[in-house]
């Protein structure tokens, strides 16, 4: 069988050109715009004074986050996505500017970066004393296309995908989710484990391009006082 050819003539395991920036905009106290290919999402981090009725008098923070993908971010127009939902500490919002496939997996990468930029805001006006992140948290998406596993789908990949899968992990390889779906035929526990393992290999370079665009790392186990 014919290797599949890709689009930027990626090998199976390569991913697409990854790049984030952090404090893109000047009101939030975190924000960060993640490109992935031709993918791109922005990521506002908003602190408020408040957190929802079960956590009030326990010390505790809230962080809750929502995704919507602008109206022309895909190949046709999509409908306006409204509501909100009400009461927290930080909220986390990404927005999707252009679509070309992993755009959940890019909006979580970039909001972990937004987030972490936020505390450090805190940290800079003294409301906290240091960053409260034990870990990072990073996403990537993977496939079988043509019975292939491939890493990183781009829309043309994914469209005709025949299993796909977006992996959530911390800087610890610790799993926070695994969404798959098999497209056609149903597919091994060995072929889903094989997914994932090459879905890690990823999440770490895309850890390492999280850490070099925060300057900072995470420490094992500690909260981290950002310089």
């Amino acid at each position: 069988m014919d290797k599949i050819i890709r689009n930027g003539s990626r090998g199976p395991d390569e991913l697409r050109s990854w790049n984030i920036t952090r404090s893109v905009l000047h009101h939030a106290e975190g924000s960060a715009l993640i490109e992935a290919g031709k993918t791109k999402v922005i990521c506002a981090a908003s602190v408020e004074d408040k957190v929802p009725q079960f956590l009030k008098n326990t010390g505790k923070g809230w962080v809750t986050a929502e995704y919507s993908m602008l109206p022309r971010s895909t190949h046709i127009r999509s409908p306006r996505e409204r509501g909100r939902v009400g009461g927290r500490t930080i909220t986390l919002d990404c927005d999707v500017i252009q679509a070309d496939g992993g755009t959940r997996v890019a909006s979580i990468t970039a909001a972990w970066v937004a987030l972490h930029a936020a505390f450090e805001a805190l940290v800079r006006t003294g409301e906290i004393s240091a960053v409260p992140l034990l870990d990072s948290v990073a996403a990537v998406s993977v496939g079988v296309v043509e019975n292939e596993l491939l890493l990183d789908l781009d829309y043309d990949e994914d469209s005709i995908a025949e299993v796909d899968m977006n992996v959530v992990m911390t800087g610890r390889k610790k799993l926070v989710e695994v969404q798959a779906t098999a497209e056609g035929a149903p597919f091994s526990l060995s072929r889903m484990n094989s997914l994932i393992r090459l879905a890690q290999a990823g999440i770490e370079t895309i850890r390492q391009i999280q850490m070099r665009t925060l300057n900072s790392t995470i420490k094992s186990g500690k909260p981290q006082q950002t310089p």
